[in-house]
């Protein structure tokens, strides 16, 4: 009896601790995350793996099943010395934790693997966020990459950064680069380079504000995103701007480091960067966030500092450092000369970052740091209040509106926009003074009639950067899609509109003077496609959570026709998420026109 108990005692340990299954292992986490399987996020390759890269399987049909993936890489893999540990260390770490391989040196024929794996160490990881950049297509949602450092305090020249992003063509101009960023036109990699290289690859950098997120991550799982890099090398990915881009990619990562951490499993139309930090957030990755101000707000924090004489004569000394020895110069305080010294050898370093420095840029840069070097140091004032971008308002808007129209034409409308942040819109975390739209959508209802589509806008952006004595943006916006406009009657036109000038900042107004140009299809007109030019003025006010514009626009078109649209809206942040928002507009045109009310509650949502 004794011998039959311990006989199915042994049957039970057995099975207890019998090897999984090549099916419950193709099923784990890990090894879903380590194929980049789609686990419903996007549209595209549901439950398929997202790598669009033969090298990267081991079997023809690996890319749509991970089943046959993982068969495949454990006959492979289980050999000692087989070549593909090499290729695959990471997919080898997964199976010989499961099946119990032993081997204590597993990758000792590995040379190249072993070579760059010594180079390649790190003890944290930090996620870069660098804010918008609206003059950069690809980066005017901002950007995020991963730097990977080599200790807690260590210098950043000596860490690592990991980054996505698409292999564009060269030559290829900013427009073309959107179209095919939107369709897919690009393929996507993985870069491991130093991070003083990307710095410097990008280099506008410099006049953007940076976010630092530390990871919170252990030794292990800095190991696993490591070995898996490696496995990436020369792997490439679909590259879409809207979803499968940059931040959603380092997402991947993260699954991978951190398996069922559940940053993938909502069905996302866009994944905006900031975004990526919210999940990372949400989701336990973040330990510690870091702000580096960008060289023009540091420019701005010192040069707030100076009356208006003194920034002028600022301005002067960057151009003929002759004057310090001016009557004008020597009357200030010691400390207002070494300030405006500052801010003058400042400015001129910033002016010339992309260029080559001429002997006399060289010249006057040496006389100004020369004369800093003589006086008393100056410090940069640290920025108030620095917002972080994952504080701010949801990336997708819903709302609801009630209104009138030529005094006796009541309305009621429903909106949904994918993405992003308009000028009235609250601005905690966006950058001051830009508008990034897309996908618009505008229904109206009247009691005369059925919900009619009042609007279509496919993309709005405006960079309303105000001028100072020392940085002269140009302010510059585009925008196209559908709208409702007069010509014989209300109708439906498409367009395509922009035009560029310059904005100011005075306290909390900002006014701004713009050229306008229209192109618009519409049924009324002979042509197909009509012409129009004019001028976009207004104001913008900020005061807490209130955000006033007032601005007006207007073309004359090629065939005599003339439009105008003045409008004044103010809008108040309730709270982070809701939004309410009042207009009045008064639509013109050679000889008469029509006035709108217009009440907007606006919910905004990830």
């Amino acid at each position: 009896m004794r011998a039959v108990f311990l006989s199915f005692l042994l049957c039970c340990c057995a099975t207890a601790f019998a090897s999984p299954t090549d099916k419950e292992l193709a099923a784990q986490p890990r090894w879903q995350a380590l194929l980049h399987i789609n686990p419903g996020a996007t549209l595209r390759d549901r439950q398929r793996s997202y790598v669009d890269d033969e090298q990267f399987f081991l079997s023809e049909q690996g890319k749509d099943d991970a089943l046959e993936e993982l068969t495949a890489s454990r006959e492979a893999l289980v050999a000692p010395g087989a070549e593909a540990r090499c290729r695959f260390p990471a997919r080898y770490r997964f199976l010989s934790e499961q099946l119990g391989w032993q081997d204590a040196a597993p990758f000792s024929h590995c040379a190249e693997y072993q070579e760059w794996r010594q180079a390649v160490t790190a003890k944290r990881a930090v996620l870069v966020f660098p804010a918008a950049y609206l003059n950069s297509p690809s980066s005017m949602f901002g950007h995020t990459l991963l730097r990977l450092d080599q200790g807690d305090d260590s210098a950043v020249w000596l860490s690592w950064a990991v980054n996505f992003g698409a292999v564009a063509m060269a030559d290829d101009n900013s427009f073309f680069y959107i179209y095919r960023g939107l369709a897919g036109g690009y393929p996507g990699r993985f870069a491991l380079v130093p991070y003083v290289q990307k710095i410097q690859e990008y280099s506008h950098m410099e006049n953007r504000d940076m976010w630092e997120y530390t990871l919170d991550l252990d030794q292990q799982e800095m190991d696993w995103l490591i070995d898996h890099l490696w496995e990436l090398k020369d792997i490439n990915f679909d590259y879409y701007f809207f979803d499968e881009n940059c931040s959603f990619r380092l997402l991947e990562l993260m699954e991978v480091a951190r398996p069922g951490s559940h940053l993938l499993d909502e069905l996302r139309f866009a994944e905006v960067p900031v975004n990526t930090v919210r999940a990372l957030d949400e989701g336990g990755f973040i330990s510690e966030r870091h702000y580096r101000p960008s060289k023009a707000v540091e420019l701005d924090n010192l040069r707030s500092q100076l009356s208006g004489r003194q920034q002028t004569l600022a301005r002067r000394l960057a151009n003929d450092p002759a004057l310090l020895d001016s009557e004008e110069f020597l009357a200030s305080s010691e400390q207002d000369q070494a300030l405006m010294v500052t801010v003058a050898y400042r400015f001129l370093r910033l002016k010339y970052r992309k260029e080559d420095r001429t002997d006399k840029v060289a010249a006057d840069s040496f006389a100004l740091l020369s004369a800093i070097n003589r006086m008393p140091p100056v410090t940069v004032p640290e920025t108030r209040d620095a917002q972080p971008p994952e504080g701010g308002h949801g990336t997708q808007m819903l709302a609801a509106s009630g209104g009138q129209r030529d005094g006796n034409l009541d309305f009621g409308e429903l909106s949904y926009r994918l993405t992003y942040h308009d000028l009235l819109d609250n601005p905690y975390g966006f950058l001051r003074g830009a508008q990034i739209e897309g996908i618009d959508l505008t229904l109206r209802s009247t009691e005369s009639g059925d919900p009619k589509l009042e609007e279509l806008g496919v993309v709005s952006i405006r960079s309303m950067a105000p001028r100072n004595r020392f940085i002269k943006p140009l302010s510059w916006y585009v925008e196209g899609g559908l709208e409702r406009a007069w010509a014989e009657r209300r109708r439906l036109v498409r367009y395509v509109q922009g035009g560029a000038g310059a904005s100011w900042h005075w306290g909390n107004w900002q006014p701004y003077v713009l050229s306008s140009f229209r192109l618009e299809n519409n049924s009324a007109f002979d042509r197909f496609v009509t012409a129009g030019a004019g001028l976009d003025a207004g104001m913008l006010y900020r005061r807490g959570d209130w955000q006033w514009q007032l601005g007006s626009v207007g073309h004359y078109f090629t065939n005599d026709v003339y439009r105008h649209t003045s409008t004044f809206a103010v809008q108040w942040a309730m709270t982070r998420q809701h939004g309410l928002r009042a207009s009045v507009e008064r639509e013109g045109w050679r000889g008469d026109g029509e006035n709108e009310f217009k009440l907007q509650w606006r919910w905004y949502y990830d």
